[in-house]
């Protein structure tokens, strides 16, 4: 399998086809051009640019692995049986760190904005559905984990692999910054997300690892990882950004101790 070749190709597609759709979207909303009235209002808007990085996989699996490869790929999007523990990790870990974040934050006397979803506890299992079918765990998973993360470390050490991967994912989330309707991003500092994604791109490369390759384990994770921070908003609070960067190292800096550098691939 031409590992090199294969990833570069994935990542020439994935962002060819999101920044193909944001970065005109953010120039439409600007009003620096006009969006023609023949254009669908979900592309002028940047609405389908999310799925760059799985479309990006579907091809990339196809061209170097045949129909075998897709199948490899979605047999892994849906791949369950992963243990119990595992299980417990991909829902509960996330959401338990920035829970603790935001008590100590509290108890700290931190400044920081009332949960929206405590508010409208309904929304609560509706959010974490919606996100993880539209808000990022399905359209990125299978490209950053499953095709990037999963060839480069068959070359490269699982760690160094982990920083890459996580610090080109941060990248490609670029032009939200930029994009009026992207309000958890537009005018934000995007050195936050970029070390985010770096951090969260080891533990999702460790839990991809320790469960023989479960894309569905990762996307789960993803999954709580976004949905933890719409419960718990400790980053829109200076101390809890700090606690957050903090319960993210301590979390990295256990998988290191207990599964170094190779993040727990055989």
């Amino acid at each position: 399998m031409p590992v090199i070749p294969s990833v570069f190709v994935f990542y020439i597609i994935a962002f060819a086809w999101s920044w193909g759709i944001w970065w005109p979207a953010v120039y439409f909303e600007n009003g620096s051009w006009e969006a023609p009235s023949w254009l669908p209002t979900v592309f002028a808007s940047g609405g389908m640019a999310a799925w760059g990085p799985l479309l990006a996989a579907i091809l990339v699996s196809r061209i170097y692995g045949g129909p075998k490869g897709v199948s490899k790929l979605l047999k892994s999007m849906i791949k369950g049986r992963i243990g119990l523990t595992w299980w417990l990790v991909a829902f509960l870990l996330l959401p338990v760190l920035l829970g603790v974040v935001w008590l100590i934050t509290t108890a700290m006397g931190g400044e920081m904005p009332p949960s929206e979803a405590f508010a409208q506890p309904i929304s609560i299992p509706i959010a974490f559905l919606y996100i993880l079918f539209l808000g990022g765990p399905l359209q990125e998973e299978a490209g950053w984990r499953g095709i990037a993360t999963d060839r480069l470390q068959t070359v490269f050490p699982a760690l160094l692999v982990a920083v890459f991967v996580g610090a080109i994912w941060g990248v490609w989330h670029l032009p939200l910054f930029q994009l009026p309707s992207a309000g958890i991003y537009y005018d934000q500092p995007f050195w936050g997300l970029f070390f985010s994604t770096v951090l969260l791109a080891v533990i999702l490369s460790w839990v991809y690892n320790k469960t023989g390759g479960s894309l569905l384990a990762v996307m789960i994770l993803h999954t709580s990882f976004n949905w933890a921070n719409y419960l718990f908003p400790v980053v829109e609070s200076d101390i809890g950004g700090i606690l957050y960067f903090a319960g993210f190292l301590l979390v990295c800096g256990f998988i290191l101790w207990k599964d170094g550098l190779s993040l727990g691939r055989d």
